[in-house]
């Protein structure tokens, strides 16, 4: 465990990425960075920070409250940085962003919150397998058309979720990363957070928790956010970021579901279950797993991905 603050060490750029937009970020106190790996409950948890923020406010529904319309993506090349910075310096509202860089490759401040997600890697390759097979022609023109893309475009998915298995658990976009392909990193996004951990202004959350315990993460997060939560207000919250409620909001206000993915918001707000790996990978794929994991993660790590809240026993 270090004793420095995190440092910008790499830089990530790639058809789905791009770190040196954070370099134009002007933080605010009290600004939330949600961070997290691909498939990990990114828009789970954007929507209950949205739901904190807005809490006790009446916020009309609209296109531009739609999550992903409110809550910034920096590091996302689609749109121009001038484009990104001038959405983001006029919004009024306490500001949270999502990002899916690891931590040595993004600014870090002390008066912003961070909110790290984590999730077993092979329920998120599950996951992603849905989320990459379901994407349309028009999803990867949009990828690979970006104007100076860096890299090589996004490849179209293998014919199988075994070959993809294969590439994700044991090749990585970058030289200094060994899984991921062709996204962003897993196991070493997760790791790159947890070695600052005891950071006051970091605090992790575990997709199993946020299923087994829901009631408990949300007043968690409102008390790391100093965000006032009465009993009143819990039940009403927890209807609204449900799987179901946040997938009949999103496909009411976001009109880009159904260009992106061929469902629509049913492809990317899938099952959102834990296990399905146990009957699709073979002994040989979860010893590819089991190597990777003690290679990429520390012990504590780990147990924490694999198992939730039982295992994080770091002092904080």
């Amino acid at each position: 465990m270090t004793t420095q603050l995190p440092q910008v060490t790499r830089t990530y750029q790639f058809h789905s990425m791009d770190s040196t937009r954070w370099n134009h970020y002007q933080p605010r106190p009290n600004d939330i960075v949600i961070s997290t790996s691909l498939k990990s409950g990114t828009t789970w948890m954007q929507e209950i920070v949205r739901q904190l923020v807005f809490l006790g406010q009446d916020v009309p529904e609209r296109d531009e409250m739609a999550v992903g319309q409110v809550s910034a993506w920096p590091d996302a090349p689609w749109f121009p940085v001038e484009m990104m910075l001038e959405k983001i310096e006029a919004q009024q509202h306490r500001r949270f962003f999502k990002t899916h860089l690891p931590l040595d490759g993004l600014p870090f401040f002390p008066q912003v919150k961070y909110i790290v997600v984590g999730r077993d890697a092979r329920d998120v390759a599950m996951s992603m397998w849905n989320h990459y097979a379901g994407m349309t022609d028009g999803a990867f023109t949009f990828h690979n058309g970006i104007p100076g893309r860096i890299g090589e475009p996004l490849p179209r998915p293998p014919q199988d979720i075994h070959a993809f298995w294969r590439d994700w658990i044991s090749r990585g976009c970058f030289e200094w990363v060994s899984e991921g392909y062709p996204f962003q990193p897993n196991l070493y996004h997760s790791q790159s957070w947890w070695d600052y951990r005891h950071l006051p202004n970091i605090h992790f959350v575990h997709y199993n928790d946020l299923k087994a315990d829901l009631a408990g993460e949300l007043h968690s997060i409102a008390d790391f956010l100093s965000i006032s939560l009465a009993d009143s207000a819990l039940l009403p919250l927890m209807q609204s970021v449900t799987l179901d409620a946040m997938r009949e909001r999103e496909e009411r206000l976001n009109q880009s579901w159904s260009s992106t993915f061929t469902d629509g918001a049913k492809t990317f707000f899938f099952k959102g279950t834990n296990g399905r790996w146990r009957d699709v990978l073979s002994a040989e794929e979860v010893q590819m797993y089991e190597e990777k994991a003690a290679q990429v993660l520390t012990p504590d790590c780990r147990a924490w991905l694999e198992q939730g809240r039982v295992a994080l026993v770091a002092p904080r």
